[in-house]
């Protein structure tokens, strides 16, 4: 616990009178560019609107700091590395598992289903099963992993090459979108490919007399 603390405090960036440069590159709270100015000008203005300057960009010439309210900008930072957090430990790693003289149909069938985990947001653990003399023809199963990996790659990315593990040969491709966006493009297709509302009965008698009151005149 207290080596984060230590962390915490390294990361975190430079503010008010803690910054001790004699000049700064200030952006105002709108993020305006308010241009290089002393030090002590880009405090007096933080402290006149009554918020924090933080530096921004130590390792600019010079430096970069901003009039922000920096309570906030460390909430929203926090709650932001928090989700990330969230959607890393929600993604769930699932197997699908080949053989190097597979056929077309059951390629296409376990095809299927790594595109269905990988547009749901998990990651694909790919693994291919020697038998007996198959150990001795490995460059057969990286090409089965290649060709694999292009047929996904509309929704994954490799994110560990072909490597031997005992009998088998895996690969691990990761989903290109996390579990929460995955999940609100799942929603949001819902939404469009749900019919339209159909009239009720107690709405349809009322829509056919108009059309006869208008048929009459």
């Amino acid at each position: 616990m207290k080596k984060e603390i230590e962390e915490s405090r390294i990361s975190d960036p430079r503010t008010n009178d803690r910054i001790r440069v004699p000049e700064v590159r200030l952006v105002g709270p709108a993020g305006e560019q308010v241009g290089v100015v002393p030090i002590a000008m880009a405090l007096r203005l933080a402290q006149e609107a009554d918020l924090d300057l933080v530096e921004v960009a130590p390792n600019s010439k010079p430096p970069v700091a901003k009039i922000m309210d920096y309570g906030k900008f460390k909430y929203e930072a926090a709650q932001k590395a928090k989700e990330a957090r969230r959607n890393q430990a929600n993604t769930i790693l699932k197997e699908v598992r080949f053989r190097l003289k597979i056929d077309t149909h059951d390629y296409q069938t376990k095809l299927k289903r790594a595109e269905g985990f990988l547009q749901s947001g998990d990651k694909v653990k790919a693994m291919i099963l020697f038998r007996g003399r198959e150990q001795s023809r490995p460059e057969q199963g990286v090409r089965l992993l290649q060709r694999f990996a292009e047929d996904v790659a509309e929704w994954g990315t490799v994110e560990n090459n072909p490597t031997i593990d005992g009998r088998n040969m895996v690969m691990v491709i990761g989903p290109l979108k996390n579990k929460a966006e995955a999940k609100a493009e799942s929603e949001a297709r819902k939404a469009a490919n749900k019919p339209p509302k159909h009239p009720t009965t107690s709405e349809a008698p009322a829509a056919e007399s108009k059309s006869a009151e208008a048929t009459a005149e």
